[in-house]
């Protein structure tokens, strides 16, 4: 960064550095308005350091005036501590300078009279504070960075188990948001800085190899420079030459990410060849290779392909003299302004344009490919855990290095190791709830295969798709993808226990009204709650899915509820069909059944085997619950003969589902509950609920899953289906 950590920065330091590029005199006096205001009020404050607390201020808006951000982004810089740290109310700073201003200052100040249950939740709140504003506004993170910046050359005047949690800080979140945005200057400073208070001993050892080599490596790059010089001469093309050196950090990673010594390391000789034209560096590039050897694989052409920060440039490794090894960057000026200061160079203040933030941010999602994704990102996670939500950026964004494509030449990063799954939710949310399939590079691959650099990818969808499973949790790498999966599967189960609800809720009623009573009066709510003790549930939703799914009888309920046993009519019913002493008859249940008994007699199917339209059947006289139908072949009524009686379904019973248990047996593997889930959805079937267990012993999945058919053909056409999917052993109806 272009600034003496040493030199103490003035009020004239900033306006001649505006002067450069701002002309205007309104602008010049709205920053040397907020000089003297910030001045003013953080008069009598001081650093740690000793020095004037304004001296921090100077500095911020000094580096902005360097890096030429419009006057009121460096009015914000500079008054960037007076809300929070001098008790400078809102209206005022309004009054004094305009909404603008104001709302940048506002984002930029820290989150107070807010309880937050540790430190790590404070920093994620204010940094979640930040990143959502520079959503909205480019500008609030480029004053935060330089913020940072100033803090960082200044972190020794802090005792240090703060400045190793400000330096991890700056490494985890700073930094990373810097490279993103394409500020190399400040992020390569931001990095070094960091690595010296995280690891002093580290960083003097890597520093010391450096400086040792340092005079044979600037001799060997002065020899390559004059021979690269006297080529692009002789070929009469326009450039400038120099060397660059490798800064600290960044060999530190190198060494510990790829495991290499530092003599290993190709590009601490590199050099840097800056042009007029694009053209000229391709043809840079030509006569270096013609006259050099490059080494195979190493030639990456960031021209044609920008990386997702906007930076260009032609890269190549080249042997020199003696088989000295020298990294080359050709890049035109243009380029080399991008590469140091990324967005901060491309959207440097124009004067006598107006400044219009809307029209600035969709020009930053246009021309920084993630950041809209980064965007779709925050808006979506305002309310959310301010550390999940950090730690969700954290790695769909700042840790995404894998470059895909939609069709249309649309780049999204993604994380090592994400899957089309994770594309297809940064695509749009109810892309991922809908897809079923996966593209890549125009072969069809299964959802959990890993994407690469490089692959083209096409997400196929259907709308008759249940949607997404939890088996998508165990391939899925982004936690945005995780996070919409899981509130998907929450929304669900949510709606299917209202569902089970509203059924058990209308069982209730239907035995009511056949007793006689006033279903109004009695499905009051403090009612029913009255009578859970007698049950063994705790709430409402957990009562009513018991009496949905046959937990707990409705004969049962409606007894409590009434204070009252079975009619006396029922009961001679019953004694009448037990000696067989009645005339029989045909009668017709809502179970669309005909069995002989008397008008009164309760019928219903059992759910130990749930008879289906179709099935043989046979009915079973209980005591207290009439007439149970099972399955001729259920296990639960052999030996029982004195209780059976004939019964049949009643062909003119309009249609209705009924209800089927299946058990499936299968080899176990990735996506089988999602390929069970679309059979049964393409058969028609209404799923009800699965569960899946794997035994680990055979690595065989034992899924269980209820069903809602029309008829056994219905049944049998499911069944039939399940077992061609592909590890199915055996699927099975299941007899509890």
């Amino acid at each position: 960064m272009a600034t003496n950590t040493t030199k103490i920065i003035t009020k004239d330091d900033i306006l001649t550095a505006s002067k450069e590029y701002i002309h205007n005199e309104d602008s010049l006096k709205i920053i040397s308005k907020s000089i003297d205001y910030a001045t003013e009020k953080h008069e009598g404050q001081f650093r740690k350091s000793g020095e004037p607390y304004i001296i921090h201020a100077l500095n911020v808006g000094y580096i902005l005036a360097i890096l030429h951000c419009g006057p009121r982004t460096i009015a914000a810089g500079l008054l960037h501590d007076v809300l929070e740290d001098c008790d400078v109310p809102r209206e005022e700073l309004v009054k004094q300078f305009d909404e603008e201003v104001t709302g940048l200052v506002e984002s930029v100040t820290k989150i107070g009279n807010i309880q937050f249950k540790d430190e790590k939740e404070y920093l994620a709140a204010n940094h979640r504070k930040i990143f959502i504003a520079m959503a909205r506004d480019i500008r609030v993170i480029l004053i935060k960075l330089v913020d940072r910046l100033h803090n960082m050359r200044t972190l020794q005047y802090m005792p240090e188990e703060k400045q190793k949690r400000i330096a991890a800080e700056t490494l985890e979140v700073y930094a990373p948001i810097a490279h993103r945005l394409g500020i190399s200057e400040i992020k390569n400073e931001l990095e070094d800085l960091s690595f010296f208070y995280l690891d002093r001993d580290m960083y003097y050892q890597i520093a010391h190899l450096v400086e040792a080599k340092k005079a044979e490596r600037d001799e060997q790059v002065k020899h390559m420079i004059q021979e690269i010089s006297e080529l692009l001469t002789l070929n009469k093309i326009e450039f400038r030459i120099f060397g660059r050196s490798k800064h600290l950090y960044s060999i530190y990673k190198k060494m510990k990410t790829k495991g290499k010594r530092f003599e290993e390391i190709l590009d601490l000789l590199a050099i840097r060849i800056v042009t007029k034209t694009e053209l000229n560096c391709y043809e840079i590039l030509g006569h270096i290779h013609a006259t050099y050897r490059p080494i195979p694989g190493r030639l990456k052409d960031y021209v044609a392909m920008p990386k997702m920060n906007m930076y260009q440039s032609l890269h190549t490794t080249i042997v020199g003299d003696e088989g000295r090894i020298f990294e080359v960057q050709i890049r035109t000026e243009n380029m080399d302004s991008i590469a140091e200061q990324g967005v901060a160079a491309h959207w440097r203040y124009k004067e006598g344009s107006k400044y219009d933030s809307k029209r600035e941010q969709k020009e930053i999602e246009q021309k920084l490919t993630w950041f809209k994704d980064f965007a779709n990102l925050t808006s979506d996670q305002e309310d959310d855990n301010p550390v999940e939500y950090m730690d969700r950026l954290q790695k769909d964004v700042f840790e995404a290095n894998v470059y895909v494509m939609t069709p249309n030449g649309r780049v999204i990063d993604l994380p090592n190791g994400s899957t089309p799954i994770d594309f297809a939710y940064r695509v749009h949310t109810e892309v991922g709830h809908a897809c079923v399939g996966a593209i890549v590079n125009e072969t069809l691959v299964p959802l959990n295969t890993v994407l690469k650099t490089g692959d083209v990818v096409q997400i196929r969808t259907s709308k008759q798709f249940p949607g997404p499973s939890e088996d998508w949790l165990k391939v899925v790498k982004t936690n945005q993808a995780k996070s919409k999966i899981k509130s998907y599967l929450m929304r669900k189960e949510v709606e299917r226990r209202q569902e089970k609800v509203d059924i058990g809720e209308g069982i209730i009623r239907d035995e009511l009204r056949k007793r006689g009573f006033d279903d109004k009066e009695y499905m009051e709510k403090k009612k029913i709650e009255g009578i859970f003790q007698h049950f063994q549930v705790s709430n409402y939703i957990d009562f009513m899915y018991a009496v949905a799914v046959k937990s707990i009888s409705p004969q049962n309920v409606v007894e409590k509820l009434t204070n009252q046993k079975r009619s006396v009519l029922e009961t001679n019913a019953l004694s009448r069909l037990l000696n067989k002493e009645h005339t029989p008859k045909k009668t017709t249940s809502k179970s669309g059944l005909k069995v002989s008994g008397v008008d009164s007699m309760m019928m219903s199917l059992a759910g130990c085997c749930n008879p289906v339209y179709g099935d043989e059947i046979i009915g079973y006289i209980t005591k207290g619950q009439g007439v149970k139908v099972h399955r001729k072949d259920c296990p639960n009524i052999q030996g029982t003969k004195s209780r059976l009686i004939e019964v049949e379904w009643d062909d003119n019973i309009s249609k209705q589902q009924y209800e089927a248990n299946l058990t499936c047996l299968s080899h176990d593997r990735n996506f089988l509950i999602t390929d069970i889930v679309t059979v049964v959805s393409q058969c028609k079937a209404n799923l009800m609920g699965i569960n899946s267990v794997v035994n680990s012993e055979d690595l065989t999945a034992t899924t269980k899953m209820n069903i809602l058919v029309d008829d056994i053909d219905h049944l049998q056409n499911v069944i039939a289906n399940l077992k061609k999917v592909n590890s199915v052993i055996s699927v099975e109806r299941q007899i509890l």
